[in-house]
């Protein structure tokens, strides 16, 4: 391994550390290959994992050992030198990490939201640490094909929670899919929102957006308006509604090939809703996807939906079986997240 010296700086320890200044070192060979990472929203089967990088020199920085990268050069598998624990390390540059994570700092601790560990600060970047997460919600449904209601009800409950805290403490997330909530454990019973870094904090009451932000299946019908402002808060349980629907059927709601025909449905807010479901989850699925903004439910509203105790996911044991999802309700294979961003621009 090769080693490099810095000089001694301070370090600033958050979550469950207190402040204090340590020495660490900081190695130099922080060579990647980039990894891309495909955000097509696609349920189809799982993807066979990538072809591991063998170009990265596995660098330590402090009491932390950063391994292979997960995501470009700027996200890496960490483990802790004395504890064996195994970490994920988000790396800034040093002159934007604080407006990068204003969002954890504004908001304190949720159990359904990630939380910073530890900041090491070099002289160019900022090094931090979160706990690993064991797989997103996206990849659990594409190979799951689609939850029993009871386990759907258990996970988006979680999830709803995590958004009305945020919504609660003038966050609105924006960016929200499935993808952005991981699990925190290997059973694959608690889940939390991975990161705030796309998120907006908001300067008072007023959660009036105009910035076109989102993923192409989860995006509202107000921020696919040509003009005006849209309330950042309704966008994001449009997108809860979005979830709660995936999870639950096996497809998105609105998917079509072509991004301008996806577009034009989610425009008109038509979707069908299989009659497997039960009522309370049919009830719940139109309260969210309401093509007018003030008609949703909030997300703390959600929460208190009679279908999450009658579904027993406020308490009762995990269920393990997951019914198949049938061949008309597979999803694409095509990457519109760069559509949006182009038709958006």
């Amino acid at each position: 391994m090769n080693i490099q010296r810095s000089n001694p700086i301070n370090i600033s320890r958050y979550g469950r550390s207190r402040h204090k200044s340590h020495d660490f070192e900081e190695l130099s060979c922080l060579r990647t290959t980039e990894s891309h990472q495909s955000f097509s929203p696609n349920l189809g089967s799982p993807s066979p994992p990538e072809t591991p990088d063998t170009s990265h020199c596995v660098s330590r920085i402090g009491d932390y050992l950063l391994l292979e990268p997960l995501e470009g050069d700027h996200v890496f598998r960490a483990a802790h030198l004395h504890s064996g624990d195994e970490l994920v390390c988000k790396v800034f540059d040093i002159g934007r990490y604080q407006e990068s994570l204003a969002a954890y700092f504004a908001l304190g601790q949720h159990q359904h939201i990630n939380q910073i560990l530890e900041i090491l600060l070099g002289e160019t970047r900022a090094y931090v640490f979160f706990d690993r997460s064991h797989g997103d919600m996206h990849s659990f449904v594409r190979t799951c094909k689609k939850l029993r209601e009871d386990e759907a009800a258990r996970l988006f409950h979680q999830i709803a929670s995590a958004v009305a805290h945020c919504h609660d403490n003038g966050l609105v997330l924006r960016d929200l899919k499935l993808r952005k909530f991981v699990f925190k454990n290997e059973d694959r019973n608690l889940v939390k929102l991975e990161s705030l870094e796309d998120s907006y904090i908001l300067a008072g009451l007023d959660d009036s957006l105009s910035d076109k932000h989102g993923c192409p299946a989860y995006v509202s019908p107000e921020i696919l308006n040509a003009n005006g402002s849209y309330s950042g808060k309704a966008a994001d349980v449009w997108s809860l509604g979005v979830m709660l629907y995936t999870i639950l059927v096996g497809r998105y709601p609105f998917h079509d090939v072509e991004p301008g025909s996806l577009f034009s449905k989610i425009r008109r807010g038509h979707f069908n809703i299989p009659e497997t479901l039960t009522p309370k989850a049919k009830c719940l699925i139109r309260s969210i996807l309401r093509r007018e903004p003030a008609e949703r439910l909030t997300s703390r509203e959600i929460l208190e939906h009679p279908w999450f105790t009658s579904s027993g996911a406020l308490g009762g044991s995990q269920v393990h079986g997951r019914a198949e999802r049938e061949q008309e309700q597979m999803v694409p294979e095509v990457n519109m997240e760069e559509e949006l961003e182009h038709f958006l621009s």
